[in-house]
């Protein structure tokens, strides 16, 4: 292989560089399909639109989104009410420290 075969490889982005980086997709609510309490017991750190973020219910870095709760607003079953939010995020497990691998697009 020559070094220009492998020059897209490396374009990948970090959304799927190993075990010290967050998954593209993750929720805090048991229920979903996205739900992971090994890799929330970790901690994991949300930075949408620049600014980090400490209420994110559900976030998709490959898209673009997170899901925060709408004030103290809940449904019919007590669920909070979610907003879907669109914009750049970036995630990182916090256990890592400062220096920790970031997913982002």
């Amino acid at each position: 292989m020559t070094e220009e075969a492998s020059a897209p490889e490396s374009a990948v982005p970090a959304t799927n560089a190993g075990p010290d980086v967050p998954p593209d997709h993750l929720a805090i609510n048991p229920r979903s399909p996205f739900f992971d309490a090994e890799k929330l017991r970790r901690g994991i750190g949300i930075r949408f639109k620049g600014t980090v973020r400490r209420n994110v219910e559900e976030y998709c870095i490959s898209e673009g989104w997170v899901r925060v709760q709408a004030g103290k607003t809940m449904d019919r079953k007590g669920n909070p009410l979610t907003l879907k939010l669109s914009g750049p995020v970036e995630a990182w497990y916090e256990d890592l420290g400062d220096d920790a691998p970031v997913a982002k697009l």
